[in-house]
């Protein structure tokens, strides 16, 4: 009867017990593998998306590429802030339009960031105060019709101290509302003259 023999040499025992160092080539298999691990950060979002694209569209008669662009376009946060504003008058202000684009929120002075209005306090002209006092009104009610997100800009306060911010409502900038109604401007780093 013959005696049973390792399949492995004796030298290739003796690798196996070194722990050979030496790199050993890497096969077809395990290249072709490392490059499935280069495209896993472009074949996840690609499939994310198309998943989202397939469930959103399922079913449906209209267009799918309506459907997804309206969903790409639909509001990611809800608005949560909401006040009842009037005009600023007195020594205490909580909640109060100062003018087009400055109000009191919650005790703090905020200029929208986003636009320039015509000034009420020191108009140079009539007709500046007449804009003024329509873009303040306009202001007060757009404050009024619901909650708003105050979404902050580059910088935080301007040089006379006042908050930063744009105010916005469904992602929609308030400031935008003004300047598609001539009582606005797009703030463009400086204040123009409204004369």
């Amino acid at each position: 009867m013959k005696r049973w023999r390792s399949p492995f040499r004796k030298q290739d025992k003796l690798k196996l017990l070194r722990f050979d160092t030496k790199p050993r080539p890497r096969t077809k298999r395990q290249k072709r593998n490392d490059r499935l691990w280069y495209l896993l950060p472009v074949l996840v979002p690609a499939l994310a998306f198309g998943g989202t694209w397939w469930w959103y569209t399922r079913g449906t008669e209209s267009s799918p590429t309506a459907k997804v662009a309206s969903l790409l376009t639909m509001p990611v946060a809800e608005d949560k802030e909401s006040a009842q504003f009037s005009r600023c008058d007195g020594p205490v202000r909580i909640n109060c339009v100062v003018d087009g684009d400055t109000i009191w929120y919650r005790g703090e002075k905020i200029r929208i960031a986003d636009i320039n209005t015509p000034e009420v306090s020191e108009p140079e002209c009539a007709s500046e105060a007449e804009l003024g006092e329509k873009a303040t009104k306009r202001l007060t009610a757009l404050l009024n019709q619901g909650k708003f997100s105050l979404e902050p800009t580059d910088r935080t306060h301007d040089d006379y101290g006042r908050s930063l911010y744009v105010i916005t409502r469904n992602g929609e900038s308030l400031g935008d509302v003004l300047v598609e109604e001539g009582l606005a401007e797009e703030w463009q780093g400086s204040r123009r003259s409204w004369c």
